[in-house]
């Protein structure tokens, strides 16, 4: 050991060298290490002079290289034994007080690996350097994280490698650099954060969805906590007004995300309980935002910011929760704003920076967006649903024919065109009916109630199923031509068709039931034992493929029957099984568990059936509109219906006239007496004049009195309007003034024509048909 004139030790190094033994340079080269290799060699070549090319001048020059390799080097550089202690430094590494030139620190020469980089992990910088050391293998830029030395609030990153080199007598030395890539990385992170919030962002339809997901970017990569707070009129479907914000308007919480402490429940809610209104304070930061627009960064939060009292509430909590900076930025969407996003740190020590700043007003214009796309589809959701809703039929009156019971379910994706309808028909008879419309939106919500028009108006001229079904065909394709530029997604496809509809009749008296089905699945039947039913429907060609023949199916059904007309979402979800407890299944399977659930016999209500069978069949909510239509079958008494066979005879009318009276009579309802003697005459003496016979009259006492007169002639009546000089022509002008409804229905032999008369109440002291003048407009 040696001391230099000022007194200090310098530490000398003493290695075996190719010639004896060598002593190290002051700045701390071992003979054997690579460079040192290199000044020996320069050493003893022979062919090297005094003019530089050799000799003591090359060993100079090698070493003055090293120095100023060391010395120059924009990165910090160190030199390791294979005991992992600190050799030599260059004046870049951190925390070196070396000069240009000037070898190892006396204080810093001969400390361990972990020792040498203040700021960083000690431990893992010696795992490191120890792994490269003994594999032999280059470590390039592996990042650390660690604390500048002296500002411990301030984060530092820093890419450090290894790579070992091998001196001529085998000793192994390892070289180390550390380059502090602080600014590069931060801003890689940031932009890997917007990459994050691009591909999460959107992707989910609903507001709330979005800003937590907005909430889940943020924390914890920039922020410790992170809350959303929309305005309340938007999530209500209410169009969001421009312009600056009333700082007194309520804002929901909508998203809540914090790193918490270890022990803490990771879904603890934050301070305001999400779904719940509040106002903020003014004058505020969030205020001014909600005023202007224009975000704001507040760098050192103390705790005695006059703004904190305009706030008390909010401001305890900031402060009991230790936020020492925060980001308060608008959540802008088209020139309207939505809400606000809050950022705080209290657990990181570092505060925000303006670039910080920046990237949040990004992501709040990203999650702006992606609630507003939300915001968007929920209101046309809304409008569509509401549609919908409007264009289905309203609760049917009581009808003898059928109980009925039904259920429309909106898919999650949007309302659909599923519909369903019951229309009274003449005969006490019912027809029932299911579709479904291609598409989802408003625009299959209108063509659906189109298409519901179309299939009333066919089905009050009593047409057959079958017959009722061309027709709707060709309106469905008059629809498709019409409107094919704005049909809904899919709808325009043909040949798969415009709608698939199902349609049923059935007559309480005859006690049948006959259907048919355009790409649509049959009904399910159970009869009044619970035991399942046949009723196969074959379902032919969708509604506007065109030149489509429909094949009708017929069944008797005995009364306390139930019918079961659903669309196909009802059959989307994953059916409940007893034995199997939720486990999806096919089609045929889920038709099974619906003939299960009706399976119970009795009169047990339809809408508890309905219920039930939506909780096993859909116990998660459906991507598709389900509708499901449940009709019980009631039959008409043989008493409450009387059928005579006339004679194609004029004479028969005055016979005809008195067995109506006689049971009106029987049935007490001789105040339609006159109005019915008036329609039968009428009726009778048509079928006569200008049918063909059999003629058949039958009267039916169900809610209101029906009569009808059948004839073998396919001839159609039509009602005119007389002239004063004509001697006919008035019977159908007069039935129309006396009956509530009428109309004519063809069968396969022939025609019948009816009129229905409503029932007056008890007490209507106008029950009679007296005063009534045929001729009254």
């Amino acid at each position: 050991m040696n001391t230099t004139p000022d007194g200090d030790a310098e530490r000398r190094h003493v290695v075996d060298g190719p010639d004896g033994p060598d002593e190290a340079q002051a700045g701390g080269h071992p003979a054997g290490d690579p460079v040192r290799r290199a000044n020996a060699a320069h050493r003893h070549s022979p062919d090297r002079g005094p003019d530089g090319n050799g000799g003591e001048s090359g060993e100079g020059h090698d070493t003055a290289l090293l120095d100023a390799l060391f010395a120059q080097a924009p990165v910090g550089l160190y030199l390791l034994d294979q005991d992992l202690r600190l050799v030599r430094h260059n004046a870049a590494a951190r925390n070196a007080d070396t000069r240009p030139g000037v070898g190892a620190d006396p204080g810093t020469a001969g400390r361990r690996a972990g020792d040498f980089a203040p700021g960083f992990d000690g431990a893992e910088l010696e795992s490191l350097a120890r792994q490269a050391l003994d594999d032999g293998d280059w470590i390039r830029e592996h990042v650390i994280r660690g604390r500048t030395p002296g500002e411990p609030r301030r984060d530092m990153i820093g890419a450090v490698s290894f790579f070992p080199v091998v001196s001529d007598t085998g000793r192994r030395y390892l070289v180390a650099a550390i380059e502090d890539v602080t600014e590069q990385q931060t801003a890689l992170e940031r932009l890997d954060i917007l990459h994050t919030a691009h591909r999460r962002l959107g992707a989910s339809l609903d507001a709330i969805g979005s800003a937590q997901e907005l909430a889940d970017v943020a924390v914890p990569r920039l922020a410790d906590i992170a809350t959303v707070d929309l305005l309340d009129e938007p999530l209500r479907g209410l169009p969001p007004r421009a312009g600056p914000v009333d700082p007194t308007s309520p804002l929901r919480r909508a998203a809540y995300r914090a790193v918490h402490a270890p022990g803490r429940p990771a879904a603890e809610p934050g301070p305001i309980p999400h779904g719940e209104l509040s106002t903020y304070g003014a004058p505020t930061p969030y205020s001014q935002v909600l005023d202007d627009g224009r975000a704001r960064l507040v760098r050192g939060l103390n705790g005695d910011e006059d703004w904190l009292a305009a706030d008390p509430v909010r401001g305890r909590r900031l402060t009991g929760l230790g936020v020492h900076s925060m980001i308060v930025a608008p959540l802008v969407a088209h020139d309207t704003v939505l809400g606000v996003l809050s950022l705080y740190r209290n657990r990181r020590p570092d505060p925000f920076e303006p670039a910080d700043l920046d990237l949040a007003v990004e992501l709040a214009s990203r999650g702006a967006l992606s609630i507003d796309k939300a915001r968007s589809y929920a209101r046309e959701r809304t409008i569509a649903t509401t549609l919908q809703r409007q264009l289905l039929p309203r609760e049917p009156a009581e009808l003898s024919a059928v109980e009925t019971a039904q259920v429309y379910l909106p898919g999650a994706v949007g309302p659909g065109g599923d519909w369903y309808d019951i229309v009274p028909l003449s005969a006490a008879r019912v027809g029932l009916a299911v579709g479904r419309i291609t598409g989802t939106g408003i625009e299959a919500a209108a063509l659906m109630g189109q298409l519901r028009t179309a299939l009333r108006t066919l089905a009050v001229q009593d047409l057959a199923p079958d017959e009722l079904l061309v027709r709707l065909d060709e309106v469905a394709r008059v629809l498709a031509n019409e409107q094919r530029g704005s049909l809904p997604p899919g709808a325009d496809r043909l040949p798969d068709g415009l709608a698939s509809c199902l349609y049923l009749v059935y007559d309480p008296i005859a006690r049948t039931c006959t259907a048919a089905s355009a790409g649509h699945p049959a009904p399910v039947l159970v009869g009044p034992d619970g035991e399942p039913l046949p009723f196969d429907v074959e379902p032919a060609r969708p509604l506007g493929w065109g030149d489509c023949c429909y094949e009708t199916t017929t069944v008797e059904l005995d009364e306390g029957c139930v019918l079961a007309l659903y669309t196909e979402g009802l059959m989307s979800g994953r059916a409940r099984h007893p034995d199997r407890d939720g486990t999806p299944d096919g089609p045929g399977a889920r038709r099974a568990v619906l003939e299960r659930v009706l399976a119970r016999p009795g009169e047990e209500r339809l809408p508890d059936l309905c219920d039930r069978v939506v909780y096993a069949l859909l116990p998660e909510r459906q991507r598709e509109d389900a509708v499901l239509l449940l009709a019980r079958t009631r039959a008409l008494p043989d008493e409450r219906v009387a059928v005579w066979t006339l004679p194609d005879d004029p004479a028969v009318v005055r016979t005809a006239r008195r067995l109506a009276e006689h049971q009106l009579a029987a049935w007490d309802l001789g105040d339609l007496e006159f109005a019915t003697e008036m329609i039968v005459s009428e009726l009778v003496t048509n079928a006569i004049r200008y049918g063909e016979p059999p003629i058949r009259l039958r009267l039916i006492h169900d809610r209101g009195l029906i009569c009808e007169v059948s004839d073998s002639s396919a001839s159609t009546p039509h009602m005119r309007r007389a002239k004063s000089t004509d001697e006919g022509g008035r019977g159908l002008f007069i039935i129309g003034h006396l009956a509530q409804r009428w109309g004519t229905r063809f069968g396969r032999h022939g025609k019948t024509i009816w009129a229905q008369q409503e029932l007056a109440p008890t007490g209507d002291s106008r029950r009679d048909g007296a005063g009534v003048d045929p001729s009254e407009p």
